[in-house]
């Protein structure tokens, strides 16, 4: 490989500009296509209600909105909100005698629950019914609309990254940048959710429970970021940047809902590191837990593997040999 220093400066500065370019318009892509084109596919609710009435409410929301919806049938509206609490469904509609009732939960998502409002408001038009709303898992009154928790996100994946560079660069042992950032992740993770709930008031339920997934999320950010530095040196630190950082972040879906998302991109989100810890997150915090299991898992498996890859005897001297 030729040494970049030797080339001519107008080249050199020809190549970095138009590679800088490349990656602002990669990061535009990525950030702003998803919230360009984000509109709600095969969202799941419930209609709960008579039978005769059912139906047409179904066949009502799949003509104002063609695959909207993912529309379920449950029988009452206890059944309707247990959908909703175990976030099988991310809001109902309860169709009574006198009007429908609409439930949402703007602590899963609030863009939803607002189309959701919307949604229940023009069908109640249309039919002359009365229509109501209840929040039935509302956000803290000192977070209305989830900006803290949105952005709780960022100083986990930057905190990560940070850690798995900095204990790269700084320890040479690589038990040592393990314990670091284990370190790191359990007070990262009590200080976070310490300030989301005891501070900004962004988060309910237990501390100790938010806190132990917030050190999940760190853990799972700094070991990946780790392992993958140790398979493939510098260029591991680049890869697990774009991976958390770039697609991370921009697919997390923190602010809207993954069935928001383009087709597909959605479901990749919450594969990473970002989308993970958003969904287990509100699970523990609003929800009881709550639909917890998959994003700790997907979290379990990043930090675990980054550990096996930085861990592992000789894998880390062959990788940087090579």
């Amino acid at each position: 490989m030729s040494d970049p220093a030797a080339r001519p400066p107008a080249a050199l500065a020809t190549g970095l500009a138009l590679g800088l370019t490349a990656l602002l318009a990669a990061m535009l892509s990525l950030f702003a296509w998803p919230a360009a084109t984000a509109a709600p596919k095969d969202v799941p609710i419930v209609v709960a209600g008579p039978a005769q009435a059912v139906g047409p409410v179904s066949g009502a929301l799949s003509q104002a909105m063609p695959g909207a919806f993912q529309v379920s049938a449950v029988g009452d509206r206890a059944q309707a909100e247990s959908a909703v609490r175990d976030q099988r469904a991310y809001g109902a509609i309860v169709v009574g005698p006198t009007g429908a009732e609409v439930l949402v939960t703007s602590a899963r998502s609030p863009v939803v629950a607002q189309l959701l409002t919307q949604v229940g408001a023009k069908l109640g038009a249309a039919q002359q019914v009365a229509v109501t709303t209840t929040d039935v898992v509302p956000l803290p009154p000192s977070d209305p609309r989830g900006a803290g928790l949105v952005a709780g996100l960022l100083p986990i994946v930057l905190g990560g990254l940070a850690c798995a560079a900095s204990g790269t660069m700084l320890l040479r042992q690589r038990v040592w940048r393990v314990v670091t950032a284990g370190i790191f992740a359990v007070v990262g993770g009590f200080v976070l959710a310490a300030l989301l709930q005891g501070w900004l008031g962004s988060l309910t339920g237990s501390l100790l429970a938010n806190a132990g997934v917030l050190t999940l999320g760190i853990a799972a950010v700094s070991f990946s970021v780790l392992g993958l530095e140790t398979l493939l040196g510098a260029r591991g630190l680049g890869l697990g940047a774009a991976l958390v950082m770039l697609f991370g972040n921009a697919l997390s879906a923190a602010s809207s809902a993954p069935e928001l998302l383009p087709t597909g991109w959605g479901a990749l989100g919450q594969l990473l590191p970002p989308g993970a810890v958003n969904s287990a997150l509100r699970s523990v915090a609003f929800f009881d837990g709550a639909g917890a299991a998959r994003p700790l898992l997907v979290l379990a498996i990043w930090a675990l593997v980054g550990l096996v890859l930085t861990l592992v005897p000789g894998r880390a001297d062959k990788a940087h040999a090579a």
